[in-house]
């Protein structure tokens, strides 16, 4: 016992050390920064490092001893090689929009906070295609393109940078149709540990395929800040449809809406979007955005194409949901009615937290093949009614992907281990139905464990061999996704 309280007291000494020397450090380099971008591109607010030092996680706050707002690409590698020399860690920040605690500091260090880099850099109508900085958001990007006649559809819900969302390899509502991140970035301008500039398909390169060398671009894809900063992303975009309608479809049980979903896409119908709500989501849905849709399992489905091909969606997916008990599909045919539709799907955060007023929330992230989910949410409402827990579910189940959004008090210690051993079981029910324990929100800081059991040994000592090749003094948002 006197050795264990000696050993814990040579640690805090240690750490208290680490931080001091650490602070010490930041105070020195603090006019290399100014130098970089500007008196006003340096924060040392508290307010400011608060901020920028949590996301929209449950994970507590850990803000950065300093945040710096760089202008440009060469201000980015000047600063990050100002890091580099001193040894201080680098944390990259869009907007942060990110659920699994990716920007918190844990290490202290110099938050890089890419909002000043906002502009469309090169839009290239006839290949459809468009490079942007890591300030510009999905939404700020479509309203550029509005008069193009082209669209990028990935759509987390929130309006998150388009360089955050491919560093998080997000996907969302139209991932069935569209795909995630991953398969529409084209090239990848990276500032590396030590400030070199990479472009991970060649500079200026945006072929629609290649098979060039190592894929580069699909190994910063997801990486979470930890591999590099993002400064540029080439994206593909799509031409905006002739034609959209939404429909709403109601289930008398989970296992219908759910077959309803695997046989629509098994029967080859292109659905741009299938999204499952259980009945307690519905009915926190209907409380928050003023609907009236039946409190049972329910489908949201947006179908994109000709109004030729439309019909022939439509009748082959409510043949499909009327055999398997669903209702009569609520028509969403005008853009405000769909908008309405699609916002109140979008706000199911928003919603469940209104269900226990002064409570935080928690989304899970599983995702399955398709054959699989059926089972695996009959199984997990059956966990939340047994445990008692409090976690409407919510999903891209076009894709296999679901969320239980479990909101809890956060001062009953009793809730939250329940709710922690619940998301355990949840995600190692996924990976032994041959799933992942994370579809679109990343890592970060809470599935670092559950990661190894995914991968493998094996397979996580090569990334951590990526890892210190790329960063061998682990100063790329240290912390995160490799324990």
């Amino acid at each position: 016992l006197i050795y264990a309280k000696s050993l814990f007291s040579d640690l805090l000494s240690f750490c208290c050390c680490f931080f001091f020397l650490q602070k010490s450090v930041v105070d020195g380099v603090l006019p290399s920064f100014r130098s970089v971008c500007g008196e006003d591109g340096v924060s040392l607010s508290e307010a400011i490092r608060e901020q920028h030092g949590k996301d929209e996680s449950v994970h507590k706050c850990c803000p950065p001893d300093v945040v710096v707002f760089p202008r440009s690409v060469d201000e980015v590698s000047a600063l990050a090689k100002i890091c580099h020399m001193h040894c201080l860690p680098i944390i990259p920040f869009g907007t942060g929009t990110g659920l699994e605690g990716g920007v918190g500091a844990m290490k202290g260090g110099v938050c890089f906070s890419l909002r000043n880099m906002d502009q469309v850099l090169d839009l290239h109508v006839e290949d459809f295609d468009v490079t942007v900085e890591p300030g510009v958001t999905r939404k700020a990007l479509n309203s550029y393109l509005r008069d193009t006649g082209l669209w990028f559809p990935v759509d987390p819900g929130a309006d998150a940078s388009l360089c955050g969302m491919a560093a998080t390899s997000a996907s969302g509502t139209n991932a069935v149709r569209y795909g995630t991140m991953r398969e529409n970035i084209m090239n990848l301008e990276v500032v590396l540990a030590d400030g070199t500039i990479i472009n991970t398909a060649g500079k200026g390169r945006r072929p629609r395929k290649t098979s060039a060398g190592y894929n580069l671009t699909n190994l910063f894809v997801g990486s979470e800040g930890t591999l590099g900063i993002i400064t540029k992303t080439t994206l593909r975009l799509y031409g905006i449809p002739e034609a959209v309608v939404s429909a709403v479809c109601s289930f008398p049980s989970v296992q219908a809406a759910v077959d309803s979903t695997v046989q629509i896409l098994q029967s080859g119908v292109p659905i741009a979007r299938i999204e499952f709500l259980d009945d307690v989501m519905i009915d926190a849905c209907n409380r928050f955005s003023s609907l009236s849709y039946p409190v049972t399992p329910t489908l949201f489905l947006e179908f994109h194409g000709s109004e030729r091909s439309l019909e022939e969606q439509v009748n082959t997916s409510e043949e499909i949901t009327q055999c398997n008990g669903g209702s009569d599909f609520q028509w969403a045919k005008d853009e405000e009615t769909r908008s309405r539709l699609w916002k109140a799907r979008h706000d199911a955060w928003y919603a469940a937290l209104a269900l226990r007023p002064g409570c935080k929330a928690y989304a899970t992230d599983v995702c399955v093949p398709l054959s699989m989910l059926p089972q695996i949410i009959v199984e997990t409402k059956e966990d939340l009614i047994a445990n008692k827990l409090t976690g409407p579910i919510a999903g891209h189940v076009g894709d296999g992907n679901f969320h239980c959004l479990m909101v809890l008090d956060p001062n009953d210690p009793d809730e939250l281990q329940r709710v922690h051993l619940f998301t355990e079981r949840l995600a190692r029910r996924a990976l032994a139905m041959s799933g992942t324990c994370t579809g679109e929100h990343g890592v970060g800081l809470g599935k670092r464990a559950l990661l190894v059991e995914e991968m493998g040994a094996q397979a996580i000592q090569v990334m951590q061999s990526l890892k210190e090749t790329l960063d061998p003094k682990n100063l790329m948002n240290p912390g995160k996704v490799l324990q």
